[in-house]
């Protein structure tokens, strides 16, 4: 059937129909189709944003609506553009997303994201870095949860590794598809509070490649989620940490002492050479089990 992966196309799930005509042929290319996700995460996005205004949504609405909003911005959007994307341009089974795999694979990636940011704690506690001076049980988790947490993973998911790193793996191969998804991911953050060109760097290595490496190897967009969602909401709910330059009020007032290179400065522990090199491990674990079974996907030139 056209359109639909093979065995030799190392689990891609899509290929652009070589029989279709010219411009029909364009328009499922991996350009094209992600000129295509852009248009309508764009229309969405300003469609949203009428919306907003004519419910008379603004600084004076209460916090959690406020968060509400947010949530559908960051998430359902590109979530809604994703699906516009697949059936009704690619036209297939949403396999990465399937909705009976999204509360186990969810789950089991946002224990990886915990395990992993509770490392990067772990070990700045035992040189010395990390201190909790207060336990802070009112701590407003549920808006970290939808904004910082569900909100960013689902929506940035979906971008970077659900549309870029995907399509772009299908044209140009697993290198590329990390090298540029990484890079982007870690420009979108350089203008975050606290953001240094080492910060950017970091994330694009740290989270860019290791997030595009899971995704690589699961093909499952709720693992991706769910370890992007609990990385951000374990460092700024549960370990008070900076979010990506964002202050956070967490359950455990804390406070990280050194060098910038180790505590991550104001951007949080994210540009911490500690997280660099936790996330960096696991980016070649999965590299390793990626070449053992031989899923490293070629250039479209240099597929049979």
């Amino acid at each position: 059937m056209p359109g639909e992966p093979r065995m030799h196309d190392h689990a891609i799930a899509f290929t652009t129909p070589p029989g279709a005509p010219r411009q029909r042929r364009w328009l499922l290319s991996p350009p094209g189709r992600i000129a295509i996700f852009v248009a309508w995460l764009v229309g969405l996005m300003v469609m949203l944003r009428f919306g907003f205004l004519a419910l008379g949504m603004g600084q004076g609405t209460p916090i959690l609506q406020q968060n509400l909003a947010q949530f559908v911005a960051r998430a359902l959007v590109p979530l809604a553009a994703y699906l516009i994307l697949v059936k009704l341009v690619e036209r297939r089974a949403l396999i990465e997303l399937a909705p009976r795999s999204l509360l186990p694979q969810g789950l089991l990636g946002a224990l990886g994201g915990l395990l992993l940011f509770s490392a990067v704690v772990a070990v700045l506690w035992l040189v010395g870095s990390y201190h909790v001076s207060a336990f802070q049980p009112h701590a407003p988790w549920l808006g970290a949860l939808l904004v910082v947490g569900l909100g960013a993973g689902i929506g940035e998911e979906i971008v970077f590794r659900g549309v870029l790193f995907r399509i772009v793996e299908e044209g140009l191969g697993t290198w590329w598809a990390l090298g540029i998804s990484a890079l982007l991911f870690g420009a979108i953050h350089a203008a975050n509070p606290g953001a240094t060109l080492w910060s950017s760097a970091a994330i694009a290595i740290e989270a860019g490649l290791l997030f595009g490496m899971v995704y690589h190897v699961t093909r499952s967009l709720p693992v991706c989620m769910g370890l992007h969602a609990a990385w951000n909401f374990a460092q700024g709910t549960i370990y008070g940490i900076p979010v990506s330059g964002t202050a956070a009020d967490g359950w455990l007032v804390s406070t990280r002492s050194g060098p910038d290179w180790l505590t991550g400065g104001a951007f949080g522990a994210e540009a911490s050479v500690v997280a660099l090199a936790l996330c960096t491990l696991g980016t070649t674990g999965l590299l390793v089990v990626a070449r053992r079974r031989g899923s490293i996907v070629p250039p479209v030139w240099r597929r049979r």
